[in-house]
Order: structure tokens, then sequence, then C-alpha cells
């Protein structure tokens, strides 16, 4: 086991205890039991405010089995004109997790947009390892995502 994968899985290990079961439909996603994405941050809100904001349960809307929540009529209706440029990458899970073959949570407050793609990671322990050779986790991860994302 790499060093960098034993920091991970150590790093991590409350976390991924602590983590919320994804809906049993559609484990390429990582949802809460009741199937809401992203714990309830607008997925927008990243792009047009440069920071997670909490979305509204009265504006969601399902996108390909998850539920997700907006701040904003406005916000909905960005999402719904292009969703593929808001939905974080490897399906909300850890960005680093994916690139070690681990499908682990993905904190929506620890995250980074890189080349117009939202990428989050589980602990801030983590994404500092994560930090250190970004293009190298990102093209791991993208080669790990088909083998892992229906596991």
């Amino acid at each position: 086991m790499t060093l960098n994968r034993r920091l991970f899985l150590g790093a991590s290990l409350a976390a991924v205890v602590a983590r919320p079961a994804f809906a049993a439909d559609h484990p390429e996603l990582n949802l809460s039991r009741s199937g809401l994405a992203l714990r309830g941050v607008d997925p927008v809100s990243y792009f047009t405010d440069g920071k997670p904001l909490k979305g509204s349960s009265d504006i969601s809307y399902e996108h390909k089995g998850g539920t997700y929540r907006f701040q904003s009529e406005k916000s909905l209706a960005l999402f719904k004109a292009n969703p593929d440029k808001y939905l974080p990458a490897f399906g909300g899970y850890c960005a680093y997790g994916t690139a070690v073959k681990a499908k682990v949570d993905g904190d929506p407050n620890i995250w980074h947009i890189v080349d117009g793609q939202l990428y989050l990671n589980i602990t801030k322990s983590v994404d500092r390892v994560w930090k250190r050779n970004v293009p190298k986790y990102i093209r791991d991860a993208n080669s790990n995502w088909p083998r892992i994302k229906y596991q």
C-alpha cells in the first residue's frame, strides 16, 4: 500500500464511517438515503458565488436519480440549461479517493474547480495531499472511475 493511500485511509476513516449512505438505486452518485445530492448544497453556487451555498428544499430538481437543491430559481434555470457544467466529478465522491480506487464521501465544503469541473474531497488533510499533484490525481481518478462507479 502506498504512503498516499495509507494517509488517505487513515485520515478519512472517521469520515468514511460517518458518511451518508448512497441511494441503493444510484451507487454512482453520492446521495443521502433520501436521494439528496451534495448534502443540499446548490451545485451552481460554486460557479456563480465562488462558494457552496445551501439550497432550498422549496427549489429542488431531480436529475438522473439525485435530488439537487438550489438557492434561487435563477440557479435552478442555469442548472437545467447545462447540468453537466455544474455536477461534481465522480458523482460527488472524493476526488482523491477515486484516484486511489477508494469510493468514499466527498464533502461539499472541501472543493475545487479545475478546468471548469467541480471536485470534492473528504477531509482537509486528504485535500492537502490531493493538491500536491492535482493533474496526476485527476488523471488517475478519471482512469479508475469507470471501474468503481457502480460498486
